[in-house]
């Protein structure tokens, strides 16, 4: 048993017997959803693969997505679209959808463990577990499941708006999507309060024209 599985267990005793990790993923990106995601695991059930997202290929995540939603006792997914970013902030964002993830569960857990320094208001007690996607394999789990139902969710959107990369830059600030904006325009699915630095250089752009 590896590490980030020990790391779990060691909250386990008599009156902890259900944790879920929580991840989300897509805080930095301009434009699409930030997505949380919550995971339960037997105190036996492990894969030596699974790790912080971040630290896997695409390839991998896919495969291990797959594995999680067939060997986790329970998972949830929470989305909070570009506007509620917008007009929410992107932290109270993230925290609205890792509370939505937890509420989807099938069972409830006795502790949540969460990915970062921050939390949710919630009767379930919680610990915030600074990197905690490379410590422990419930969070790691989730950031996987948060990872990969985000990428696809914008691939899909890149279908509908073509030109901006979404299927390779997922909505982060590359160069190709930064050109993109400038060159096509801002989409419905951009995040207006991400926006403001390249906007103010779209404007001064067709000033010095």
């Amino acid at each position: 048993m590896n590490e980030l599985k020990k790391f779990d267990n060691s909250f386990r005793n008599k009156k902890i017997k259900l944790i879920a990790g929580v991840d989300e993923a897509g805080r930095g990106p301009l434009c699409g959803p930030v997505v949380a995601a919550s995971v339960i695991f037997d105190k036996k059930i492990f894969h030596p693969q699974i790790n912080d997202s971040k630290k896997i290929s695409e390839k991998t995540r896919n495969e291990l997505f797959d594995w999680i939603i067939e060997n986790c006792s329970s998972y949830g997914i929470g989305i909070v679209d570009h506007k509620k970013i917008d007009e929410i902030n992107i932290l109270q964002a993230s925290l609205k959808a890792m509370k939505i993830a937890v509420q989807s569960l099938k069972h409830e857990p006795h502790l949540v463990l969460i990915d970062g320094n921050k939390s949710f208001q919630s009767k379930i007690p919680a610990n915030t577990i600074i990197k905690g996607d490379s410590k422990s394999f419930s969070i790691a789990a989730a950031s996987i499941l948060a990872k990969v139902t985000r990428d696809r969710m914008m691939t899909k959107l890149a279908e509908e708006y073509p030109g901006y990369g979404w299927e390779h830059n997922k909505g982060y600030a590359t160069r190709e999507h930064v050109a993109a904006i400038k060159r096509l325009g801002i989409t419905p699915h951009h995040r207006n309060t991400f926006l403001k630095n390249i906007i103010g250089e779209m404007q001064q752009e067709l000033f010095i024209q």
